[in-house]
């Protein structure tokens, strides 16, 4: 059998990159069920209200959406049950100690992907943004697209 290679992207929580500002990313596996696996080769999985909390030591996700496997029978998954992060210690150390400094931090889901055959959640240390944040970010956003279009205009000599 030919083994996988690449990343193909399965879900993206495109509301998060909006409500938070994403200070630090980390790349995670997930303990996963036969089913569940097949249900996300299907692309049926979203990451809306999902997020990331210590239980015991460990870190765990919570709210993930894997659809039920449609051929599935009694094996069948829970579609939102708890799931755990694959992580070394070091790293959940670091993470966890970033979180408890009491700066108001959260750890939040920011994609789930296949990378060589396995499945990778890509994690992201955030700080909530307040409305005027994300009005700042939009005018940022639209500036430098409006730079980006007279640049080209400029280089291709219409003005």
């Amino acid at each position: 059998m030919v083994k996988e290679t690449g990343t193909k992207l399965i879900a993206s929580n495109k509301k998060a990159r909006h409500d938070y500002a994403i200070l630090r990313t980390y790349e995670a596996g997930l303990v996963l069920a036969g089913t569940e696996v097949k249900t996300l080769r299907l692309g049926r999985a979203s990451l809306v209200d999902a997020f990331a909390q210590e239980h015991e030591g460990e870190l765990m996700l919570y709210g993930l959406h894997i659809a039920e496997y449609g051929f599935g029978s009694w094996t069948n998954h829970a579609p939102r049950r708890t799931r755990k992060l694959l992580l070394h210690k070091a790293e959940i150390v670091k993470i966890l100690n970033t979180l408890n400094d009491g700066s108001g931090l959260t750890l939040v889901p920011l994609s789930l992907y296949f990378k060589d055959g396995w499945v990778k959640v890509e994690l992201g240390v955030a700080r909530g943004l307040k409305s005027w944040d994300k009005r700042q970010v939009l005018a940022d956003r639209d500036a430098k697209k409006e730079i980006a279009r007279e640049m080209g205009r400029r280089l291709k000599g219409r003005r």
